[in-house]
């Protein structure tokens, strides 16, 4: 049966576990995107069982749960997989102030880590005040 209209879960992460799968991670309750990630495995497995957001770090090259260190955890209410099984999407509750790293001049957290935009001129501006 094609992983479109199948009821078995068929991500791919590799032989090893180590294939990265992008992780799209919206507001339950708001819908905002809050961030993009990636999982492997074994950061699939610890979100399932944690009930927290868990990510693989592609600049660290290891496993975080997001929000360990600063406070700002980011709590599974549920996981939904796209038609090809090869992304995923994470519905969460902030737990925190906030869910990107990146803070505001006041020094608190951005809600989302999609707080600028891009202006024709090719400008950033910070839409989240």
């Amino acid at each position: 049966m094609d992983k479109e209209y199948s009821e078995e879960l068929m991500l791919d992460f590799g032989a090893d576990g180590n294939l990265l799968i992008p992780v799209i991670t919206q507001d339950f309750h708001t819908r905002e995107v809050l961030i993009l990630a990636y999982t492997n495995k074994a950061a699939f497995e610890e979100t399932r069982r944690s009930g927290y957001a868990t990510f693989y770090s592609r600049s660290r090259k290891e496993i975080w749960i997001k929000g360990m260190t600063s406070g700002d955890l980011l709590k599974i209410e549920g996981i939904s997989i796209n038609c090809e099984q090869n992304s995923l999407l994470y519905q969460v509750s902030p737990e925190g102030k906030g869910a990107c790293h990146a803070r505001k001049s006041d020094g608190t957290a951005f809600t989302t880590c999609f707080y600028r935009r891009i202006l024709p001129d090719g400008r950033l501006e910070i839409t989240e005040k």
